[in-house]
C-alpha cells in the first residue's frame, strides 16, 4: 500500500517545462523542494510499514519472519502420462469409525461379525476384518483428510477418475452413510482434477424389498436413476463415453430382463453408456453398451474376456487387480468365495496390468482401491507399502515415483498430528493446493518447514 501511495505521489508532481533562458535557478529550487517532499513521504511510509509488520515466525509458505497467511488456491493441473489408456479406480466409500457411524460403533466393513477394532495388538494394529492393513489404519470414508490422501495418490499414479461403488438412495442399513461418503468424495474431485462415475449396486433393491423398505422394485430403481441424473450426470467431472454419461452395474443381481432396464431408464435423457459385468450384457439388451472385466479364480479369465468378448461388444472396460483373498469366512459372513488369487508380492498386479496393456482397450479399471474385505486393495498397506501404486505409475508412464507418494502420505500424517493447530492446518492447506497443481517442490518445502512454525 505504501508503494502504491508513493507511485500516486510521483504521478501528481507538476510537469516541468523545458528550460528557458534565465529560469535555471528557479527550476533547481523547485526540484529541491519536491525532492524533500518525496523523501519525507517515503520515510514516513517505511516507518509505518515497520510499525505494522509483526514477527510471527514462518508464514504460510515456510518463510521466516512473515505474516502472510493467505492460501493461494491453484487450479488442478493434469498429470502428463505417456500411456493413453483411460485409467479408473474402483472405490468403496463404505468405511466408518466410531466417530462417523450412526450408532457410535465401528462400521461393519471393518468388523464384519467377529472383529473389534478397539482391540489393539502389541504393534499398535487394530483388529479389523481383513488380512491386510491400511498404512493409515482403519478410517472413515467421509474423513476429508482421508479423501485428500486417496485422491492425491490417485492423481500421482496417473488415474483419470474414480468409479464409485454406489448403494442407492433407500434408507436402509448403512446405505445413507455410503451415499453421504460418496458425495463427500465427489465434492473434492474438481479441486484435484479427477472424474467420476457410478457403479450401481442393484442388489440393494432386492435387499430393500425383502426388508419391506420398498414395495415396488422398478419404482425404487427409477428413483435411484432420477437421483443420479439430477445430481451426477450434469457435473463437469462426470465421465462420459461417446458423449453419454458412463454408468456401471455391479451385476445384474435384481434385474435380469431387457424390459426391466428399459423401464428403469425410461426417464433418463440422455441414456447412459451402460456397462454390465462380463458376460451379462444380454440381460440389459439394447440398454447395455458393453461390459467390464472383474476378478475370478485366476488370470486366464481376464485373458479370455479380452479374446472372446472384445469383438462382440461396443464398449469394453478392462480390469487389473493385485490378487484376491476374502475374509468372509473368518469374519463370520458366510463361507467365503472358496478360491483366492495369490498376490505374489505385487507380481499378480503387474501380470494383470500387462495382460491389459496387450489388449486393444481404451479404458481400464483398477480393481480395487480399497476393498479390504476381499483383499483386492491397491491403496498403501503395511504388507505392500507403495509397491502396488508404483506398478500403476509404470503402467501409466508418469514422471513420478514413490517419492511423491510418500510426500502425500506425510501430508496425511501431519494433518492428523496437528489436527488442532489452525496455523499449521493453513500451511497444510497450501501444501495440498501445491500438490493438485503439481508444484511438488513447493509442497515438499512446506512439509519440511512446518516443524519450525510456532
Amino acid at each position: 500500500m505504501v508503494l502504491v501511495q508513493i507511485g500516486v505521489f510521483f504521478q501528481s508532481l507538476p510537469y516541468l517545462p523545458r528550460l528557458k533562458a534565465g529560469t535555471e535557478k528557479m527550476v533547481k529550487q523547485e526540484i529541491m523542494k519536491q525532492n524533500i517532499l518525496v523523501f519525507l513521504v517515503v520515510s514516513i511510509g517505511f516507518i509505518i510499514s515497520a510499525c505494522d509488520k509483526k514477527d510471527d515466525g514462518p508464514d504460510i509458505n515456510g518463510n521466516n519472519n512473515g505474516n502472510n497467511d493467505t492460501i493461494a488456491k491453484y487450479d488442478p493441473v493434469a498429470v502428463t502420462k505417456s500411456n493413453t489408456v483411460k485409467l479408473y479406480v474402483h472405490y468403496m466409500p463404505w468405511f466408518e469409525t466410531k466417530e462417523t457411524s450412526d450408532n457410535g460403533a465401528w462400521g461393519q466393513h471393518w468388523t464384519m461379525a467377529t472383529r473389534n477394532p478397539d482391540i489393539i495388538d502389541e504393534d499398535g494394529k487394530r483388529q479389523i476384518a481383513s488380512y491386510y492393513y491400511p498404512l493409515i489404519g482403519p478410517y472413515a470414508s467421509s474423513d476429508k483428510d482421508v479423501i485428500e490422501y486417496h485422491l492425491l495418490l490417485m492423481k500421482y499414479i496417473g488415474a483419470d477418475g474414480v468409479l464409485i461403488d454406489w448403494y442407492g438412495t433407500i434408507d436402509l442399513y448403512d446405505y445413507p452413510l455410503i451415499l453421504r461418503n460418496a458425495e463427500a468424495l465427489i465434492d473434492m474431485l474438481d479441486e484435484v482434477g479427477l472424474e467420476f462415475a457410478v457403479v450401481y449396486e442393484d442388489r440393494t433393491i432386492t435387499t430393500a424389498f425383502e426388508n419391506s423398505a420398498i414395495d415396488d422394485i422398478i419404482a425404487a430403481a427409477k428413483a435411484d436413476m432420477a437421483y443420479i441424473q439430477s445430481y451426477y450426470f450434469n457435473e463437469k467431472e462426470y465421465i462420459k463415453i461417446n458423449d453419454n454419461p458412463l454408468l456401471l452395474n455391479f451385476g445384474p443381481e435384481t434385474f435380469h430382463a431387457e424390459t426391466e432396464w428399459t423401464q428403469i431408464f425410461q426417464n433418463l435423457n440422455p441414456k447412459p453408456c451402460f456397462l454390465m459385468l462380463w458376460y451379462t450384457s444380454a440381460q440389459g439388451g439394447s440398454n447395455a453398451s458393453g461390459e467390464y472385466a472383474w476378478v475370478y479364480e485366476d488370470n486366464s479369465h481376464l485373458t479370455n474376456f479380452y479374446v472372446l468378448r472384445l469383438p462382440n461388444i461396443d464398449v469394453a472396460l478392462g480390469g487389473a487387480y493385485p490378487g484376491f483373498r476374502d475374509f468372509y469366512a473368518e469374519g463370520g459372513w458366510g463361507t467365503g468365495m472358496g478360491w483366492q488369487i495369490d498376490h505374489k508380492d505385487g507380481e499378480t498386479f503387474e501380470e494383470t496390468l500387462n495382460i491389459s496393456a496387450n489388449a486393444d482397450i481404451d479404458y481400464l479399471q483398477l480393481i480395487t482401491w480399497n476393498d479390504f474385505g476381499e483383499g483386492t486393495m491397491i491403496e498403501p498397506t503395511l504388507e505392500f507399502g507403495f509397491t502396488l501404486l508404483e506398478k500403476v505409475q509404470s503402467f501409466s508412464q508418469v514422471s513420478y515415483d514413490t517419492t511423491e507418494l510418500k510426500s502425500i502420505y506425510n501430508l496425511y500424517n501431519l494433518r492428523k498430528q496437528y489436527k488442532d493447530d489452525k496455523q499449521k492446518q493453513k500451511i497444510l492447506d497450501q501444501t495440498y493446493y501445491y500438490f493438485v497443481s503439481l508444484q511438488v517442490e513447493k509442497a515438499n518445502h512446506l512439509l519440511d518447514s512446518i516443524q519450525t512454525v510456532q
